[in-house]
């Protein structure tokens, strides 16, 4: 070949390239991948910008709120509840002398052999007054072994004063919202005012009522208070640094701006403190989705309830570590919202409580750009369609669409977690491999199929990893290969290592650069090479 002569497509190279394929290639590209390609692009684009002027929007939220110093206790009143004899929320209304509400304080389990004592001892640690506060432990363990070992928990603290009751049912039906459903209908949560709710791996300072319970005491519009969750394991591994990323952005931005503007934003499922009269009014928990808390804050919102989330107030716990853990996780926090938005759309349209802009706000910002668009534009955009278009040189991205707009909400993503944003490179990498998974769950939410319904808790580690720990007498266990193959992310490997080989001997963007490293980072998850790795006897 002369030097410097222009390299020729693959459509028109010669038989050696590839013959009948590249014929083949040819006759189908102009007429078919061409328009198509380009129809995705335009897609692709519109969910990129529709998912940029909502970061910029909540960026600003946020930045107007604290430098105008709109904090929860500006917005809505507290003080210290007063000492008093007795009294019920609903009695004690916005009066100053308001007594101190009877408090549930509700810890699901699934055999949780690794935190349970954890979780009790900190809800045991509370401080309120003895006499106004029980700690319900719902146990749906399967574990005989693990089951026992709760039980005993909970009979040593009350044998210390505490009122601590141990909940078995039947069975597992409707997981954790049929469990906390089941713990409400006892007798004496009847008798509570407020219920604070916490998984098996929270755990709450002693003051966290003390914090919390005055905002539902002194305003009467309040259903839930929500605290902001810090995790006592995020510098085990990269993975775990990168979904503190990914969550620190959600509480200091996500939930900041809904609390601070239409008074909404998801519930948590832990870590937070209802008002039982609004939860009642709302319907209770429902087990329709795998985000039964999700589904409570929409309905109670759409009663007109109003939510406080406060930043300040942090609860630690555990962050999946597990490649395993974190991947079933994942898939729950994203097929649970679909599903949801595809049961209550036409509920939030018809709902006539509530204004037309908060209506907007949870169809269009809280659900279809958060919930859905992210996911799908973050991996269509940038794993399938940029690469396309590696082959098909006939359609051309504009640099603001492949360039500046994923940039500038990468630096807006990063403002949550400032100590990591010298990992900002590995979590766009690592976010992006996620989107895979994210987005086939997202499509099975949306289209109610498959793996719609599926639970399975998150796996906590607590100590477990510290105790096995290599040393003597430690022998490395053995894992299949097949458990740690995962084949959809090495076939999104293999695609984004040949556009990239294409790219560098064909094409003339660069685009090699970013198709290599995401190749990798692909292949390293698909082959199980991220995360702790737990000897499992």
């Amino acid at each position: 070949m002369v030097a410097g002569a222009a390299l020729p497509e693959w459509g028109t190279l010669p038989a050696a390239y590839g013959g009948g394929a590249a014929a083949a290639w040819q006759q189908l590209k102009s007429p078919v991948v061409v328009p198509l390609l380009r129809l995705s692009v335009a897609v692709c684009l519109a969910m990129s910008v529709m998912l940029f002027a909502e970061k910029v929007y909540m960026t600003a939220v946020v930045l107007a709120t604290r430098l105008l110093g709109r904090r929860p206790e500006q917005r809505y009143r507290w003080e210290p509840i007063r000492d008093g004899a007795g009294g019920d929320l609903e009695a004690g209304g916005g009066n100053a002398a308001a007594r101190y509400p009877m408090v549930l304080v509700q810890i699901p389990m699934y055999n949780e052999r690794e935190v349970y004592q954890l979780s009790i001892g900190a809800a045991c640690g509370l401080t309120w007054p003895a006499d106004r506060i029980v700690v319900q432990v719902l146990d749906d363990s399967t574990d005989p072994v693990v089951k026992e070992l709760v039980q005993l928990e909970c009979e040593r603290w009350a044998s210390k004063g505490v009122n601590v009751r141990y909940e078995v049912r039947d069975s597992r039906r409707g997981y954790k919202a049929g469990a906390l459903r089941e713990g409400m209908k006892r007798a004496y949560a009847r008798g509570c005012d407020v219920v604070a709710i916490f998984d098996a791996d929270f755990q709450p300072e002693p003051d966290f009522l003390h914090r919390t319970v005055p905002f539902l005491v002194h305003n009467p519009e309040l259903a839930l208070v929500q605290a902001r969750w810090k995790f006592v394991n995020a510098d085990e591994c990269l993975m775990t640094r990168m979904q503190e990323m990914s969550l620190d952005y959600h509480f200091t931005v996500e939930q900041e701006v809904g609390s601070s503007t239409y008074a909404f934003f998801g519930f948590n499922g832990t870590a937070g403190v209802w008002r039982i009269s609004a939860l009642n009014e709302a319907g209770g928990w429902k087990d329709r989705t795998t985000v039964e808390d999700m589904d409570l804050a929409v309905r109670a919102s759409l009663k007109g309830w109003k939510f406080v989330f406060l930043g300040d107030l942090m609860v630690k716990n555990e962050l999946p570590s597990t490649l395993k853990a974190y991947r079933y996780q994942q898939h729950r926090w994203s097929c649970g919202p679909a599903n949801l938005f595809r049961k209550m759309l036409m509920e939030i349209v018809r709902n006539k409580k509530v204004t037309l802009w908060k209506k907007i706000h949870v169809i269009y910002n809280f659900f279809l750009v958060r919930k859905i668009i992210a996911h799908i534009v973050t991996f269509v955009f940038y794993c399938i369609v940029i690469p396309a278009t590696v082959l098909v040189p006939e359609v051309e991205i504009p640099r603001w669409g492949s360039v500046y707009v994923p940039t500038i909400i990468t630096l807006l993503n990063a403002v949550g977690t400032p100590r990591s944003v010298h990992l900002i490179v590995f979590w766009i990498l690592f976010e992006n491999v996620m989107s895979l998974h994210r987005t086939k769950a997202t499509f099975i939410g949306l289209l109610e199929a498959g793996r719609v319904n599926e639970w399975v808790v998150t796996e906590k580690l607590g100590d477990a990893l510290r105790m096995k720990m290599p040393g003597k007498g430690f022998k490395k266990p053995r894992m299949r290969i097949a458990d740690r193959l995962h084949i959809l992310e090495l076939c999104v490997a293999s695609y984004l290592f040949f556009c990239g080989c294409y790219d560098i001997t064909f094409g003339n963007n660069h685009y090699y650069i970013f198709l290599f490293l995401q190749s990798i980072a692909f292949f390293i998850v698909g082959v199980g090479y991220v995360g702790t790795f737990v000897p499992h006897s």
